[in-house]
């Protein structure tokens, strides 16, 4: 399966300024990065497309970006579909027009075997966010493993990203849309995003790679929360990382999806 989309920097005008072409600069890149969240629902649409809620509720996704897209690109997303393996498996790489392979990534369907661990909500309680201007500063110091995050809560409005997001990210399933609709998989893991930013005071940051597992789907006027944990923090390359262990609950008491999110944050300037 090959689907093809116009890449779009969708947070050009974010806080995070490595989706900004001047700053981005300053780091070797050519230009704003595409989110990583935005490269990530273009991968799940052929497997959306043809699993539909068995992926939404059932499925998972191990995603690596390797390198960056940028405004205008055409992303090529490739899809191989195993049918016969139990759990369902399918490897899918995104691509730019000469070849180059920015992202990859192996996505399940059926597969309950708690690979990041079980999903309790006893293992992931609450926390209290800082006040915005209280957040510490993005350090060694600051982020250890094992310390709790505060909870980011949001109510979600599918007819807001139906209006929003759909259109920008040129979303053309219908199961997005209706009153029927499903929560749309960019939306979930923007989520995870804010947990980090929410949490901590970041310089420019790029989104590395995120694990997740879907556990059931989130729909219009529920109530989420991302509770979560440090798990690790390290360095490689001159890059300074973090990963978060995160738990997606609707209306505090069903488990929406697990996500291992990994994150630079704070990259190697040139």
């Amino acid at each position: 399966m090959v689907y093809k989309v116009r890449a779009r920097n969708t947070s050009a005008d974010s806080d995070n300024k490595i989706h900004d072409d001047q700053v981005a600069a300053s780091y070797g890149f050519r230009g704003g990065l595409v989110p990583g969240v935005t490269v990530y629902a273009y991968m799940t649409v052929p497997l959306v497309e043809r699993f539909a809620e068995a992926w939404l509720e059932r499925g998972s996704m191990q995603v690596k970006f390797h390198l960056p897209f940028y405004d205008g690109d055409e992303a090529i997303i490739r899809t191989e579909v195993d049918a016969g393996s139990l759990p369902i498996k399918a490897t899918i790489t995104a691509e730019r027009e000469d070849g180059t392979v920015c992202a990859t990534a192996l996505a399940t369907i059926d597969d309950r075997s708690a690979w990041l661990g079980p999903a309790r909500l006893e293992d992931y309680p609450e926390g209290a966010l800082p006040d915005p201007d209280a957040r510490p500063v993005a350090s060694p110091e600051n982020i250890q493993p094992g310390m709790l995050l505060g909870t980011v809560r949001e109510k979600l409005d599918l007819r807001v990203v139906g209006a929003t997001w759909l259109p920008k990210l040129d979303e053309r399933l219908e199961i997005y849309r209706g009153p029927d609709a499903v929560a749309y998989p960019f939306v979930l893991l923007v989520m995870a995003n804010h947990a980090l930013m929410s949490n901590f005071k970041l310089g420019p940051w790029i989104h590395a790679a995120t694990d997740l597992i879907n556990w059931s789907a989130a729909r219009d006027a529920e109530e989420l929360a991302v509770r979560g944990r440090v798990r690790d923090r390290f360095e490689r390359k001159g890059h300074e990382f973090v990963v978060l262990d995160l738990l997606v609950v609707a209306n505090g008491e069903r488990v929406v999806q697990q996500v291992r999110h990994t994150a630079i944050y704070r990259p190697r300037q040139r």
